[in-house]
């Protein structure tokens, strides 16, 4: 199978330091990605800048069959964040590989898949169907979204659940070839999100990606009743981040304490600037994804990321991959 080069790209002209990263054997040029759910599938971002300079863009959540998602309102404002209920609305796989995946590819993309599933048989349905695709080979991997707090039914949070999670990462990991990575998406929800990492990575998963959003839910203090149709849905924002910061910490933690094995985390949760994204990578995380600040500012994947690069070069780091997990390192130094 022909891929897509990932090479290392040379370092941008605003800094010397090395922004590459190596996600479980696919090197990516940047670190920076888009988060599943906050840029569509492609050309909306694409009006503002070239997807193809992130280090991937990842896809909305598709499943096997379109989806209209849940009623409105869909969506409300929260203090440094907001709540989203709008339920994995989506094309279904046969027409985003046709459409939105094609796209990607002619747009010179780097593209991490996010697939759900009702079921644990319908994502592996659509990794099938996904590998079966003439886009294929654009595709640096597949995130599994086990994790989407607003879908109608709580019982379809998998990531909750330690089997159910490795249930679904199993079967997603027999449909797709060794050299594409699988991530599981986490929920922070739980209480243990160490035991449910482990529990995905012995069932296959090549990474893994946190956090999802937070279960959260609003009430409008006029008509006194939820202010979204779907009465809870996803909260995400600033208010977030240092749940994630937690959860990425907590994890890195767990394999240097040998309690898990080494794989890539991609950090996600209220990032907005590169301060934000440093704490993350000193936490443990080798990518990070920028969500729902793209909704006021559509560049901020790409800024965040030159802004990063400006603090590392300006603290005297030359490679971003030195500053992976760095905290731990001087916490136990201090």
């Amino acid at each position: 199978m022909t891929l897509i080069s990932t090479d290392t790209a040379a370092p941008t002209p605003a800094t010397a330091v090395d922004m590459s990263v190596d996600l479980a054997g696919r090197r990516l040029p940047s670190p920076m990605m888009t988060a599943s759910g906050c840029a569509a599938n492609g050309r909306e971002l694409g009006r503002f800048f070239d997807v193809a300079e992130l280090g991937a863009f990842v896809t909305k959540s598709v499943m096997a069959d379109p989806r209209s998602g849940r009623g409105t309102p869909r969506m409300a404002e929260t203090p440094s964040g907001m709540l989203n209920s709008i339920g994995l609305q989506g094309p279904g796989i046969s027409s985003f590989v046709e459409n939105d995946l094609a796209w990607l590819k002619r747009s010179g993309a780097r593209t991490l898949v996010s697939i759900a599933g009702n079921t644990s048989g319908e994502f592996a349905d659509v990794a099938a169907t996904l590998r079966a695709s003439d886009a294929f080979d654009s595709v640096v991997g597949v995130e599994v979204n086990i994790s989407c707090p607003n879908v109608a039914n709580r019982g379809l949070v998998f990531a909750c659940d330690p089997l159910a999670s490795a249930k679904v990462i199993a079967l997603v990991r027999e449909q797709l070839p060794r050299d594409v990575p699988v991530f599981a998406k986490l929920t922070p929800d739980v209480t243990d999100i160490v035991t449910v990492a482990q529990s995905c990575v012995k069932a296959g998963a090549d990474g893994l990606t946190m956090i999802n959003t937070l279960l959260g839910m609003v009430i409008d203090t006029d008509l006194l009743r939820p202010q979204v149709a779907g009465v809870t849905g996803g909260l995400s924002g600033p208010a977030v981040r240092p749940v994630a910061v937690r959860a990425v910490w907590q994890t890195r933690a767990a394999m240097l304490e040998g309690r898990l094995p080494f794989v890539p985390i991609i950090g996600v949760g209220g990032v907005r600037t590169g301060r934000d994204a440093l704490e993350l990578v000193a936490a443990g995380a080798s990518a990070v994804q920028v969500g729902t600040a793209t909704f006021n500012d559509p560049s901020a994947p790409v800024r965040v990321g030159r802004e990063l690069a400006g603090l590392l070069q300006d603290k005297g780091f030359a490679r971003l991959a030195d500053v992976v997990g760095i905290a731990h390192e001087r916490l136990a130094r201090a």
